[in-house]
């Protein structure tokens, strides 16, 4: 009898071991385990739905095309549906899967984008401007006689500048120099019997100037500035390469236009 008592715990044992080494193999190899399981809950197609690998790896997933939900659709389905909620109106934005969709019931129609692309409107408004502004007086100003307004901030000609007394202003702090991103303005100083600096060269490479007037905004006692003298175009490469004595002329010559442009761009508080 012990014998027999031994017999059935190791077969028990033995068909919960292979019935779990099944069930954790696979779904399909547990249910075909048991004959009545496989018989009653297995059909043709659920078999081969289980028996099939699951295609988990990214590089094979294929995404098909994204199709926006129409508005019109999903409001005549719930027209349609007997019991359901009274859908909501087509100026409102759709409710689909929990994600709005704007209502694009509103724009052109399909004849407005037929007309525009066969009858080409917008050639059209674009010639008639055109015909508008030619029975109209022309715009030519008859420069050098004529000349149009130009800004205090205007960035051109480069200027030295002195006090009222005809000291130079330049300190040769050289901070003009440094900050200067096309490197075009080199100087040498010196020291004065009192103790303070002036320079001895003062030179700007014109060629290579960007006038983006960080030298103007850098200097402490407004001496290099730029003046509004946009003519000054020449035949060599040599007379834009600026020097002192140049500098200084420039500044003596446009005084007064100087002064005034930076008293305009300065903040002036009434009490």
């Amino acid at each position: 009898m012990a014998s027999i008592g031994r017999k059935l715990v190791l077969g028990r044992l033995a068909n919960a071991s292979s019935s779990s080494f099944l069930r954790t193999a696979s779904p399909t190899a547990h249910l075909l385990a048991s004959p009545y399981l496989a018989s009653r809950s297995l059909n043709t197609s659920s078999f081969f739905r289980f028996a099939q690998p699951a295609n988990t790896s990214p590089s094979r997933i294929q995404q098909g095309p994204i199709k926006t939900p129409n508005p019109k659709d999903n409001a005549l389905a719930g027209a349609a549906s007997p019991g359901s909620a009274q859908s909501a109106p087509a100026s409102e934005p759709a409710q689909v899967g929990g994600l709005q969709y704007a209502d694009y019931s509103k724009g052109p129609s399909a004849l407005d984008k037929a007309a525009q692309l066969f009858f080409f409107t917008e050639i059209l408004r674009g010639m008639w401007i055109v015909l508008e502004q030619f029975f109209r007086p022309p715009y030519t100003i008859m420069y050098p006689f004529e000349k149009g307004p130009i800004s205090a901030r205007f960035r051109g000609e480069h200027a030295l500048r002195r006090y009222p007394n005809g000291e130079e202003r330049c300190i040769a702090c050289k901070l003009c120099e440094a900050i200067c991103p096309a490197q075009a303005i080199t100087i040498e100083s010196e020291a004065r019997d009192d103790g303070s600096r002036k320079t001895t060269r003062y030179d700007i490479d014109m060629t290579k100037c960007i006038y983006c007037g960080f030298c103007q905004e850098a200097c402490p006692v407004d001496a290099i500035v730029e003046t509004s003298n946009i003519e000054y175009a020449t035949e060599t490469r040599e007379e834009l390469l600026y020097n002192k004595e140049k500098l200084l002329a420039n500044g003596d010559r446009a005084e007064a236009e100087i002064a005034a442009n930076l008293q305009a761009e300065h903040v002036s508080y009434s009490m």
